[in-house]
């Protein structure tokens, strides 16, 4: 007999998803309200796959058996759905059981696990995706394992089990195949999950930038006006598919609009409709949206900007329930250079050419400014999707699209936030390696609110913490549009450099000696300036570049130039440069100043060019940081395994919680997931301990006889200080006080303390046995739900608190990135031996941070730690200050089976 555990509905499982076609769908629980759906959807399943269901004929369901599979407690019995329209297309159910596969009637960890598929949705990926979800739900309701038994000749089903990328087993029994999974996710299922969640999120967005036929819907029966402007840009770009305008005003007997045929509503066209344009007023969109999706249109266009966040999630809940993508509200529109698309469903009638540049832009009106810099410069773009408020498709799925597109080789993206930053940064990781990915961030130290509809998760991560995480995952981060299109061309036109050694050329010495200082500025290694001349001939050049080329100390060349006296035509200079770099797989880029048409005959030969050498420098600069960062990604490094007590500091942590969930007075951390509790000092120094990090013994010391005593014990030297919050490590108030050799002076210090700070109740005074001298640093780490644990690391006190010289790392941490962590400080230096200093025991302070790298990659309910100061000495270092903070995490936003944002 079922035990009585139900629950209420679990809301959380519910989850919008993208199948491998690239529709999408909704996966939720089954409730008793769906027995009507559930009749519906067996009636639509051939008896081949009842037959495979069931192993016997089952024509059709008894009342027992819908009310059997509709009536779950979410526990022991937990049964899922996919649906489009609201009505079911899968479902998958689990039924917990015992040792020997009967019915479970005491806590069990396994379960019988079946599923049903319709035979027209076969092949959609529906049965993995129920999968993966039915596993997520089993996990949190203590079910670590499935059993299956599925019929030899039951192919497809047999495959789903196989290609899940769990640990398995399969036996042959009766006639039927036996297979046992084990839910715990692995490296080859997590593998598996993403590829597929790769695959039918790229084809999403594919299926938006090659439709086949087109609807304008509001399209106005006069030119001009949103829907005739999209028609009229879509025929100048001499689209391959077909367009139709829909106006529901149309006179009796109009049958062509704008040029192309004309419809009252989108149910009248005869033909499959791929995506649709609406070009309506705000309060239109949610009537039109129900129409396209009753005819069955894969993806909208929505142009309208007045539409609020509430109205903006019915719309894209609605969408989604159809099996459509939605792009914007407040877009833009797309574009596709693609002989066999040649879209252009945007408001600029000007089509860029074709070229290498895919263009992702949040602001309409940065995506036309950007379309319109990268024309002049002569870089063409392969596709250009303009999300505006980016309620559905995103940069992410865009990402995933053109990480397996032929035609894209850079990725140019404007954003004004990332909804979904660990997703972000683990796309960008994957696709720097073979693309580059250009990111210019609008709004990062505005206050204002975001656009109506704007919908961004509140994060507690610093935007410079932030930016960090992401030139990390090799996003090439820029400050300005500008910089984006200079950087894109630069990595489009050119091959990468292979160092940071840079050749300056020219015909004027300060214009190069402008361009050493700058490469000097952004890291580069130039070597000295090779001035030409102003009577420098375009032989000159190619002769100069020629060699500059061919010298094995140089990586990269910049060439500079302003207009010579005798007048030579701006083509014999390029072809000069053309010619003496056609065989070189180093990268040139080229600052002129005021060669009339030199820009245009450059670009025309796939050269960069800058109005400023500092422009060329920046660009070339981040193309050395690329080349740096991809062959450090290919040496990732290792997460050192350390000899632990991961059992007792579970122990410890899972007390402590329950300590708080207890305390109905523990304050409320909703960025940490609910209420969190701060470990007293006696833990927090057992917890770091099972991890091999001592915390160096504090004393209390309420009364001088106390801090006397306690330094008998510790030793002299002692340090005594208050550990008042506002008085923590600040010595320069007077709340420490340092090198206490004796009784006396002990004595003296800690009444000169509560006469000048404040009571001893107040100040709550310590002493502490002395540290070796050394570097004093910070260790510190926080969680955000929306990236993950982010550890860092600074010199403590001016260095970090003044100047914000941190570094930052998202755990876990390897043993190279550890080294990094230090290492990538500008106050490095005063680690290494700094003016003839003693070097601090660095190889002691990096298995520091791996340690506690470890202990917070094990333990996500630390949602805060601090070691400060941490003295790092000659040899050996000294944690003086521990602080530790505990809280259940909410789930994160890049963990669990595949589901679409919900914005």
């Amino acid at each position: 007999m079922q035990r009585s555990t139900e629950r209420a509905y679990p809301t959380h499982w519910e989850a919008d998803i993208v199948l491998r076609d690239g529709g999408t769908a909704l996966i939720r629980p089954i409730t008793p309200d769906d027995a009507g759906r559930l009749v519906s959807f067996y009636e639509q399943v051939s008896d081949e796959s009842k037959y495979y269901r069931f192993f016997a004929p089952y024509p059709r369901l008894s009342d027992r058996d819908v009310r059997r599979f509709t009536h779950h407690d979410y526990v022991d019995r937990v049964g899922l759905a996919v649906t489009v329209g609201g009505e079911f297309i899968g479902t998958v159910r689990y039924d917990r059981i015992d040792g020997t596969g009967r019915p479970a009637s005491a806590p069990a960890d396994g379960a019988e696990v079946a599923f049903l598929v319709q035979d027209a949705h076969q092949g959609r990926g529906v049965a993995s995706n129920l999968l993966e979800h039915i596993a997520a739900c089993a996990r949190e309701r203590g079910v670590r394992r499935f059993t299956a038994e599925v019929l030899p000749a039951n192919h497809k089903m047999i495959k789903v089990f196989t290609d899940f990328g769990y640990s398995q087993q399969r036996s042959f029994e009766d006639g039927s195949v036996h297979l046992n999974l084990d839910l715990e996710p692995t490296e080859k299922s997590l593998a598996v999950q993403r590829a597929r969640e790769q695959r039918a999120e790229a084809r999403s967005v594919r299926r938006l930038l090659a439709p086949g036929s087109i609807a304008v819907i509001g399209a106005g029966r006069n030119p001009g006006g949103t829907g005739r402007t999209v028609i009229d840009s879509l025929a100048a770009a001499g689209f391959t598919g077909r367009v139709h305008a829909v106006n529901r005003l149309l006179p009796a007997g109009t049958d062509r609009l704008g040029g192309v045929p004309a419809h009252r509503s989108v149910g009248e066209i005869e033909e499959p409709v791929d995506l649709a344009v609406l070009a309506v007023p705000a309060d239109q969109v949610d009537p039109v949206l129900t129409e396209c999706g009753e005819r069955g249109v894969q993806g909208v266009i929505v142009f309208a900007d007045r539409i609020d966040r509430e109205d903006q999630r019915e719309l894209v809940r609605k969408a989604r329930s159809y099996g459509m993508r939605v792009i914007g509200p407040n877009a833009f529109g797309l574009i596709n250079t693609s002989p066999d698309a040649r879209l252009n469903a945007t408001l600029s009638a000007e089509t860029p050419g074709r070229g290498r540049i895919g263009l992702f832009t949040q602001s309409g009106a940065i995506g036309v400014a950007l379309l319109s810099t990268l024309h002049r410069q002569g870089a063409g773009l392969s596709s250009f999707v303009s999300a505006g408020n980016r309620a559905d498709v995103s940069g992410n799925d865009v990402l995933q699209y053109w990480d397996d597109d032929p035609d894209t080789d850079v990725v140019l993206m404007y954003l004004e936030s990332i909804g979904n930053p660990r997703k972000f940064t683990r796309l960008v990781r994957r696709t720097a390696l073979s693309k580059p990915v250009v990111v210019v961030k609008g709004a990062r130290h505005s206050a204002s609110a975001p656009p109506p509809g704007h919908a961004v998760p509140a994060s507690r991560t610093p935007d410079a913490t932030v930016s960090a995480l992401l030139r990390q995952a090799g996003v090439l981060l820029v400050d300005t549009v500008t910089e984006l299109v200079d950087t894109g061309v630069q990595l489009a036109f050119q091959p990468m450099p292979a160092g940071p050694r840079v050749a300056v050329l020219g015909n004027a010495e300060s214009l190069c000696l402008l361009t050493y200082d700058a490469c000097l500025a952004r890291g580069l290694r130039p070597s000295p300036p090779v001035n030409l001349t102003v009577a420098a001939t375009p032989e000159d050049y190619r002769a100069a570049l020629a060699a500059a080329l061919a010298d094995p100390e140089t990586d990269a060349v910049v060439v500079t130039a302003i207009p010579w006296v005798a007048g030579r035509a701006a083509a014999e200079l390029a072809d000069a440069l053309l010619d003496a770099s056609r065989t070189a797989d180093k990268p040139i880029a080229v600052a002129q100043l005021a060669i009339e048409g030199l820009d245009e005959e450059l670009s025309s030969r796939r050269i960069p060019t800058y109005p400023a050498p500092e422009r060329a420098v920046r660009a070339l600069a981040e193309a050395t940081r690329l080349a740096q960062w991809r062959s450090d990604a290919q040496q990732p490094g290792r997460v050192p395994e350390y000899d632990v007590d991961e059992a007792a500091a579970a122990r410890l942590v899972t007390a402590a919680l329950e300590g708080a969930a207890a305390d109905r007075d523990a304050p409320a951390d909703p960025a940490a997931g609910g209420r969190s509790v701060p470990l007293d000092p006696a833990r927090t120094a057992e917890l770091l301990g099972h991890y091999g990090i001592a915390v160096q013994p504090t004393r209390p010391a309420p009364d001088a006889d106390s801090a006397v005593e306690a330094a008998r014990e510790l030793g002299y030297p002692v340090a005594l200080k208050t550990t008042a919050p506002h008085l923590r490590h600040r010595a320069d108030l007077g709340g420490v006080r340092l090198s206490l050799a004796g009784e006396r002076e002990l004595r003296r210090a800690w009444e000169e303390l509560t006469t000048t700070l404040g009571s001893a109740d107040e100040l709550r005074p310590v002493v502490q046995a002395m540290a070796p001298r050394g570097v004093d640093t910070v260790v510190h780490a926080s969680f955000d739900p929306s990236i993950g644990t982010v550890l860092s690391f600074g010199l403590a006190g001016t260095p970090s608190e003044l100047l914000g010289d941190l570094s930052y790392r998202l755990v876990p941490v390897t043993d190279r990135e550890a080294g990094r962590l230090v290492g990538d400080l500008r106050s490095a230096p005063m680690l290494y031996g700094w003016r003839g200093s003693r070097p601090a025991d660095v190889p002691a302070l990096e298995e520091l941070l791996l340690r506690v790298s470890v202990l917070l990659d094990a333990h996500p309910e630390i949602v805060a730690l601090d070691l400060e100061p941490t003295v790092v000495a000659s040899e050996g270092l000294t944690v003086l200050g521990a602080a530790v903070r505990l809280a259940l995490p909410p789930a994160t936003t890049d963990l669990g089976p595949r589901r679409l944002a919900t914005h």
